[in-house]
């Protein structure tokens, strides 16, 4: 049984798609049609193809651009694969990439999610001044562990679990200083290591309200219909069988941790066996392989990527 998996920020690169697209006329449609939904969004300057090839990397690393940018590239990887006769079992998304996973499966329109996911990181971008949250990576600590690092640390302040990625690496996010001494305890409490990471805002967390408050009328505004294959969703790793419940789970996803441990093992539990992340990067891919090691794992972002996919699924390249 297959699963493909999208990924979410931080796993943007220039240049992503572009060769997709040099090579795939679903590809090049794709960017043309996510071009055209950024540009109905606002003033947008460029093209979003132009950024997601040409950079700069800095303006690839705005919230408000990554999030329609990895979007695209996935949704572009996803239309390849589907044209070439594969189709999943499964799908699901880590944060951002729920919104890809949800186009992959029908639930709403792709021009509709590149409009969304745009105004969604502006909005979780303006719900915490810059610097005053942070997020760190917990190594070598069980999720007990973080949460106990956490409630200690707190001291009036918000700090938690944000992102539950795999055994041993989970992030935390809220107010920086608290951030800060949730680090040091969990590091007391004996995990390996505590890695502040570069992020433009605290993920996650209940500092992301104000965005979910912006972000829910929105949601609850768009055009949904019945998932064609049920998906995944980070909040209680639940599949989502309708238009209504996949809202729902997308609007508490906004404040609430992604956990992605819990999403692969319940895939696993449905008897997902192979798992293609579809878009750019391979970080879902190094999480898989530590939740389910036995599973087959892969990407496919790119052209080079094809065969091995089309292999792995029994699909010749000829189909």
């Amino acid at each position: 049984m297959i699963a493909f998996i999208f990924p979410g920020q931080n796993s943007q690169q220039v240049g992503m798609g572009q060769a997709l697209a040099d090579r795939f006329a679903v590809a090049r449609d794709a960017f043309a049609e996510a071009d055209a939904a950024y540009a109905r969004t606002g003033d947008s300057g460029r093209p979003l193809s132009s950024i997601c090839w040409d950079g700069p990397e800095q303006d690839l690393q705005l919230t408000e651009i990554t999030q329609p940018a990895i979007v695209t590239a996935s949704v572009a990887a996803y239309r390849v694969l589907a044209g070439h006769g594969i189709r999943p079992s499964f799908v699901a998304g880590h944060s951002l990439g729920e919104y890809s996973a949800h186009v992959a499966a029908g639930t709403f329109a792709f021009a509709d999610a590149v409009g969304l996911v745009r105004r969604r990181g502006r909005y979780m971008q303006e719900a915490v001044p810059v610097g005053t949250g942070a997020m760190a990576a917990i190594l070598g600590a069980d999720l007990s562990v973080v949460m106990q690092a956490c409630q200690e640390a707190a001291q009036g302040e918000i700090v938690s679990a944000a992102n539950i990625n795999c055994p041993g690496q989970i992030a935390i996010a809220g107010h920086a200083a608290a951030v800060q001494r949730a680090s040091e305890r969990a590091k007391a409490l004996g995990a390996r290591r505590a890695i502040p990471l570069a992020v433009s805002a605290p993920f996650h967390c209940a500092l992301m309200k104000p965005a979910e408050q912006r972000l829910e009328p929105e949601l609850r505004a768009l055009k949904t219909s019945r998932p064609s294959v049920p998906v995944v969703a980070n909040v209680d790793a639940e599949p989502k069988r309708d238009g209504a419940s996949s809202v729902d789970a997308l609007v508490r996803q906004v404040s609430a941790p992604v956990r992605w441990e819990d999403v692969v093992r319940r895939l696993a539990s449905e008897g997902v066996t192979t798992y293609v992340e579809v878009g750019p990067g391979n970080v879902l891919t190094g999480l898989v392989k530590k939740i389910q090691p036995d599973a087959q794992v892969m990407t496919f972002g790119s052209p080079e990527n094809l065969d091995q996919v089309l292999a792995a699924c029994s699909i010749s390249t000829e189909k």
